[in-house]
């Protein structure tokens, strides 16, 4: 299979090139290395199944020659990372609106299937009460006049697109919602906090923990994420549907701090900040975010294998390779 990858030089889409290519299929790349990091994609250069344009998911006619050219898409292209959403709430719902439309226009129009990757930011703040959220949970987000929620917003509208061509034009489409997906590639300036710990933890410089500390997440191997994205991709039964995808070990901000430090028998300290002094003003988080995934159990086989140890030590590893 030829498989169009847009935000393929970014962190999951250049695992999921990667992946494609070693199982024989090929990739055509498009990115504008806004986000993306080009050297993520050098182990495939020169290969003859991969092939990389430079190029934008808003420059609609580029989108429809490259989609015709192939099998099948993968959609990752997109405005990520909370700095990235609040210090450009409006490039970011452009990027992540207009792209998404004009990927799946064109997929439409060639009758070729497409595989969205969404977000569990779409969720907004739902899974604060203690229930883990399944695809079906409503969703709680605070104003549209808050950036914070603008990628929330966004990505929930790319899925109602995303579904709503499949319903009433037959496209088949596949939904991936991430849920903090970590591992090497991954960098800390976005406002990812495992790599920020790590690289911290590393460098002897204080870990940054944001609020009280007290907030958790569910962290998911990127190796993990990419067996659920291939295997969604090879399911037909995936089709018209939305996923899950994390790993339900929950654990707090705080005692990930103090993992990471102790793993990695690190000196560093750690220093609350508060969110008034880390974001700008307004700035909501939510305090639970723990992924149900029975569903992607039942469909197709999925479960993640790795831990938290594994995450932090492949992190620190392809941290401590690049210097």
């Amino acid at each position: 299979m030829k498989y169009l990858v847009t935000g393929g030089a970014g962190f999951i889409g250049s695992h999921v090139c990667d992946a494609l290519v070693a199982r024989g299929d090929s990739v055509v790349v498009l990115d504008n290395l806004s986000t993306g990091v080009s050297h993520n994609l050098d182990s495939l250069v020169g290969n003859s199944a991969f092939d990389f344009i430079s190029g934008s998911i808003l420059d609609a006619s580029l989108v429809d020659s490259l989609v015709a050219s192939v099998d099948s898409v993968l959609h990752f292209a997109a405005a990520v990372g909370v700095f990235t959403i609040v210090d450009k709430p409006l490039e970011s719902l452009i990027t992540n609106l207009r792209g998404t439309e004009n990927v799946l226009e064109s997929a439409s129009k060639h009758g070729k299937p497409v595989l969205i990757a969404s977000s569990s930011e779409i969720y907004g703040s739902a899974g604060s009460d203690g229930l883990a959220l399944n695809e079906e949970s409503d969703r709680i987000v605070g104003s549209p006049l808050k950036s914070r929620w603008s990628y929330s917003e966004a990505k929930a509208i790319d899925e109602s697109m995303a579904i709503f061509y499949h319903l009433e034009k037959g496209l088949p489409v596949r939904l991936v919602r991430f849920f903090n997906t970590v591992g090497p590639r991954q960098v800390g300036h976005y406002g990812m906090v495992v790599p920020r710990f790590v690289e911290a933890a590393l460098a002897g410089t204080p870990l940054a923990v944001y609020g009280t500390g007290k907030q958790s997440r569910c962290f998911c191997h990127i190796s993990d994420a990419v067996a659920a994205v291939l295997a969604l991709v090879d399911s037909p039964a995936a089709v018209g549907q939305v996923f899950n995808v994390g790993n339900d070990f929950e654990i707090t901000i705080g005692e990930l701090a103090k993992k990471v430090v102790s793993q990695l028998g690190s000196t560093s300290s750690i220093e609350m900040i508060p969110y008034e002094d880390a974001y700008a003003p307004g700035f909501e988080d939510m305090q639970r975010r723990v992924p149900d995934i029975s569903k992607i159990k039942t469909v197709i086989g999925w479960a993640p294998k790795h831990g938290l140890d594994s995450i932090i030590s492949d992190i620190a590893r392809f941290s401590n390779s690049q210097h």
